[in-house]
C-alpha cells in the first residue's frame, strides 16, 4: 500500500471522533506501529486536527472547511483542476506558482461541521490524482442529483478491477482527492470509492428513493 492511501486509510479509522490506539490501526493496516507514529506526525504537520500522543492514541476532534472565500464544492474542484493542469507543465516558474498557490490554500483552512459527512483537509497527494478523476465528476454529480444508479468500473489500490451497481449518495474533498460514498447492490453494504480510481462511471436507467439503512445519514465509518 502507498504511503498516500495508507494516510487515507488512517482519516478514515479517525473520522469517527473516537480514540484509536496506535497499535491498534497499525494491526489493521498491517503495518508497524512505529510506521502509525511517523504518520500521524505527516497528518499533524499536513493540517490535520489530529490530537494524541504515543501509548494513549489519536482522535480528531474537529473538521476542516475554507472560509472566508466559502467556496463550493464546484468552485474548490475548479481551482484545485487548475493547479492540477498547472502543476503538470513543463514551464517550470507556473509549476512552482501552482505548488505555492497550493500550499497558501492549505494554510488557510479553519475548521467546522457538516452534518452529513466530514472533510479533512491535507496535501499529501499529487496532483497527478486529482487529475484523473475530474472526468468524472460531471456524472457522478448529475446521479447523485438525480437519484440515479451507476454502473462503476473501479480499479482498487492493488491493481484490481472490479465491477460495481452503485447507489451515489455523497461526494467529499480531501485535499486534491475526493471520494464518492454510495451503496453498493453487490455487496450490500455502504462503500467509499477514490474518485481518481474510477475507470469508467455509466449513469443507468434505474432511480433510487431513500430507504432505512441505505441513506447517507446511515452510513457509520469502517462499520461496513
Amino acid at each position: 500500500m502507498r504511503r498516500s492511501d495508507r494516510l487515507f486509510e488512517i482519516i478514515q479509522i479517525l473520522r469517527d471522533g473516537q480514540l484509536h490506539r496506535a497499535q491498534d490501526i497499525a494491526a489493521q493496516l498491517e503495518v508497524s506501529t512505529r510506521t502509525i507514529y511517523r504518520d500521524m506526525d505527516t497528518l499533524v504537520a499536513s493540517g490535520i486536527p489530529v490530537e494524541g500522543e504515543r501509548g494513549v492514541g489519536y482522535m480528531v476532534r474537529e473538521q476542516i472547511t475554507l472560509p472566508p472565500l466559502n467556496l463550493t464544492p464546484a468552485e474548490l474542484e475548479a481551482l484545485n483542476l487548475g493547479m492540477a493542469i498547472v502543476a503538470e507543465a513543463a514551464d517550470p516558474d507556473l509549476k512552482s506558482a501552482a505548488l505555492s498557490l497550493a500550499d497558501k490554500v492549505d494554510a488557510v483552512l479553519p475548521t467546522q461541521t457538516r452534518t452529513e459527512a466530514d472533510a479533512w483537509k491535507f496535501a499529501v497527494y499529487p496532483f497527478a490524482d486529482a487529475a484523473r478523476g475530474f472526468s468524472h465528476m460531471a456524472t457522478l454529480r448529475a446521479a447523485i442529483k438525480a437519484r440515479q444508479k451507476l454502473d462503476l468500473t473501479y480499479r482498487r489500490i492493488d491493481g484490481v478491477l472490479s465491477q460495481r451497481k452503485i447507489r451515489p449518495l455523497h461526494m467529499e474533498y480531501w485535499g486534491r482527492v475526493w471520494t464518492l460514498t454510495a451503496w453498493c447492490e453487490h455487496r450490500e453494504a455502504f462503500r467509499v470509492f477514490r474518485v481518481d480510481l474510477i475507470e469508467e462511471a455509466r449513469a443507468l436507467p434505474e432511480l433510487f428513493v431513500d430507504e432505512p439503512g441505505k441513506r447517507i445519514s446511515d452510513y457509520k465509518p469502517y462499520d461496513s
